[in-house]
């Protein structure tokens, strides 16, 4: 009997497992294995579905992931993942994590109009961080140092600027 190798069916962790599983999600993210990260983060989920600490570290293992250039699955995944979380602060604030990350990547991988959508990802980022800031917790300037970081990114890279229009005109040959 030949076995489907895309049909497998996972395994759920323990309930007992999840500190842990916590534990080693977070080290697979520093040793730059976000993929095994957010692998961890989707079988923690599967049993505790409102863990609110596991989603922000999906939201980052999956944003970790944007350098490697699956924007697009990456970018669709982060956006069903942040309403989940549910306190209003941290909402905002890793909503703009996610796009001063998309801003970066794009900044980095370069190419025709980076320069605009780079841009337009960082100033999507800073109105998440000003949407933050006015709801920070006390003490906690996080969303200041992070918009920070966008407008300088922006500043020091003249090719980060908003898009504008050109006018077309096609080489015509004699």
């Amino acid at each position: 009997m030949k076995e489907d190798f895309k049909d497998f069916k996972l395994k759920p962790i323990s309930k007992e497992a999840i500190p842990r599983a916590i534990q080693k999600a977070e080290r697979y993210r520093l040793i730059n294995q976000s993929w095994a990260a957010e692998s961890i983060c989707r079988d923690i989920l599967e049993i505790d579905p409102a863990n609110q600490q596991v989603m922000v570290m999906l939201v980052l293992a999956l944003t970790d992931q944007l350098a490697e250039g699956v924007h697009a699955t990456v970018m669709k995944a982060v956006h069903e993942t942040l309403p989940r979380i549910t306190d209003l602060y941290q909402r905002a604030y890793y909503t703009g994590i996610a796009s001063e990350r998309s801003g970066q990547a794009q900044l980095f991988r370069g190419g025709m109009g980076g320069g605009a959508m780079a841009y337009d990802s960082l100033r999507e980022a800073m109105k998440w961080y000003e949407k933050a800031e006015a709801i920070r917790p006390v003490g906690n300037d996080d969303s200041i140092l992070r918009w920070n970081t966008c407008a300088r990114l922006i500043m020091s890279h003249a090719h980060v600027a908003p898009h504008t229009e050109t006018a077309y005109e096609p080489a015509l040959e004699e």
